[in-house]
């Protein structure tokens, strides 16, 4: 019975030190690069990224989109969140 307890006390050690590198990674508050901006907002819009423009906390982020229509995304440096404006489509 003390042997089973040791072996699940070891992995959940290992368990836990497995996931101190994620949590460190995630928590960095390191901004976002632009070519990952450029990647958000393409994916985000769904087109082409025609130009990358950078302002003091935001990624502008020029976007062809399929239907031909260009516009505008914001992608916070920081949280990586993407802005989408209103389209008229």
């Amino acid at each position: 019975m003390k042997l089973s307890l040791r072996v699940a006390v070891v992995c959940l050690v290992l368990a836990l030190s497995n996931t101190a590198p994620a949590l460190a990674f995630q928590d960095s508050g390191g901004d976002i690069s632009k070519s990952e901006a450029a990647d958000r907002a393409r994916v985000a819009v769904n087109g082409r990224v025609l130009k990358v423009e950078q302002t003091s906390k935001n990624y502008r982020v020029k976007v062809l989109k399929k239907s031909g229509r260009v516009v505008s995304v914001d992608v916070d440096k920081r949280s990586g969140k993407v802005k989408t404006n209103k389209d008229k489509d």
